[in-house]
């Protein structure tokens, strides 16, 4: 909470502010009636602001069933569904919106999950993500990274690419990445201050990698090798 600005942390496991979230659950069409499935929701800090603040009816999936747990206690008596599973595969069913946040670059083949999505989509539904565009890690950059198995950047252009040839076509798209730079940068001197708590809940050898990566993520995005970018797309 201390590294965010005031009112802007909302339980979200990202970069995201709570003002972006809601700029890009506007950006989706998410309001009362909605159906939104909302894919790698952790605890669902984002979900249950969208749910809460919009009407919209919600599901979130998550392959973690502890974060669930603490997803559903959170929700209380929000509309808001919860289920435990990997993606892919998507949950059956048709939905007005699919949420993708910060969650993109875990997932090696990216094209597989895009058709997934698209096919989770009524016409004219929407598919509302952040990614992290850029080219593949080097084998020295991935030595760099704590848990590299699970950071696939990918240029911008080849994500345009998927989604055109799926049937998706971008209709709103923002630059995030100083914002999340920013972010990061205060996260990592949030989590020094309190070193020795963390480290006390977490271990050493889990708080030093904590503050590996976001200090990684932090230069990437300061010296471009890293974009963040936030995007709407509607399956036609």
């Amino acid at each position: 909470m201390s590294a965010y600005a005031p009112g802007e942390f909302v339980e979200q496991e990202s970069f995201m502010s709570a003002t972006e979230i809601r700029a890009l659950a506007d950006q989706a069409g998410i309001g009362p009636g909605v159906s939104v499935l909302d894919l790698c929701c952790g605890i669902a800090g984002p979900g249950r602001l969208i749910t809460r603040e919009l009407g919209c009816t919600y599901l979130g999936v998550d392959f973690s069933s502890s974060a669930i747990d603490i997803a559903r206690e959170s929700a209380g008596d929000l509309p808001c569904r919860f289920e435990v599973s990997r993606i892919p595969p998507i949950p059956p069913g048709q939905f007005d919106a699919v949420l993708l946040f910060e969650t993109l670059l875990a997932f090696p083949d990216k094209e597989t999950l895009l058709q997934e999505i698209a096919g989770a989509l009524m016409t004219g539904g929407r598919f509302a993500f952040t990614m992290e565009a850029g080219s593949p890690l080097t084998e020295a950059e991935r030595e760099r990274m704590p848990d590299a198995d699970t950071v696939w950047l990918t240029p911008l252009q080849d994500i345009l690419t998927s989604l055109e040839r799926i049937g998706l076509v971008v209709r709103w798209q923002e630059d995030l990445t100083r914002s999340h730079r920013a972010v990061a940068d205060s996260l990592t001197e949030a989590f020094a201050a309190d070193a020795a708590d963390i480290a006390a809940q977490i271990g050493r050898t889990a708080l030093e990698e904590l503050l590996a990566a976001h200090r990684l993520w932090s230069e990437w995005l300061r010296e471009g090798r890293v974009r963040k970018i936030a995007l709407v797309a509607e399956k036609v």
